[in-house]
């Protein structure tokens, strides 16, 4: 890419549908965030784990306003100060929404299982990647090019199996609100809406990811016939 224009044009639907998930993330976090809920999204989390069986995951606050995650590693559900302690449909969607994280991590879910072992493959193509590319046009090295491809597609894979990982701990997420009570069916359209335009982001990542991953092709992926 290297400040190619065209580069910006296949990627563009990307770009416009990630500015519109943001929107749509802050607009619906900002109206589920003023309807309150029995529990905290930390109190709602730990319910969530417990009734699972999950007793060993801690949940602790982090820094930040939209930061959080479960890790794996340390079995820990790391949650927003805001989302940690208010008592909101939002706080809560998104807490129950990482803590379905864990109950994947906790069951074995097979998706999680294989982004996990993706992560350091993933890690190296982003790093690596462009690197490669850069070095392949000042050597004109085709076998660079190419392997700059091939290591992006790492970051690729990735995204495409990081998508059912987030879809499903949402679905379960939501399953388990309703089963425990936690939120009615009339509340649940708020906890739909903030979890549906949280996936919007990362449904645009994986869009951009690919279009980036075509464009090298398009752009290097002929220089061994130049």
């Amino acid at each position: 890419m290297f400040f190619d224009p065209m580069y910006f044009v296949f990627i563009a639907p990307a770009i416009l549908l990630a500015l519109w998930a943001q929107w749509r993330i802050h607009a619906t976090y900002a109206q589920a965030q003023q309807v309150p809920a029995p529990l905290s999204g930390a109190a709602a989390a730990r319910h969530i784990l417990d009734s699972a069986g999950l007793h060993d995951v801690a949940i602790e606050p982090t820094p930040g306003h939209l930061t959080d995650h479960y890790d794996p590693r340390d079995r820990v559900l790391r949650l927003s100060e805001a989302v940690y302690h208010q008592r909101s449909l939002a706080a809560v969607g998104i807490a129950a929404h990482e803590a379905g994280h864990a109950l994947q991590h906790g069951y074995g879910y097979v998706p999680l299982v294989v982004r996990n072992a993706a992560v350091p493959v993933a890690s190296f193509g982003s790093n690596a990647s462009f690197v490669l590319l850069l070095l392949g046009l000042l050597f004109s090295l085709p076998a660079l090019l190419w392997a700059g491809i091939i290591a992006f597609s790492g970051v690729v894979f990735f995204q495409l199996v990081n998508l059912p990982v987030e879809f499903n701990a949402s679905d379960r997420a939501k399953a388990e609100l309703a089963a425990l009570g936690i939120v009615s069916p009339q509340e649940m359209v708020y906890v739909d809406r903030v979890l549906g335009a949280a996936a919007l982001t990362y449904v645009a990542a994986t869009l951009q990811g690919i279009l980036t991953l075509l464009y090298l092709i398009a752009r290097f992926g002929g220089s061994s016939r130049d």
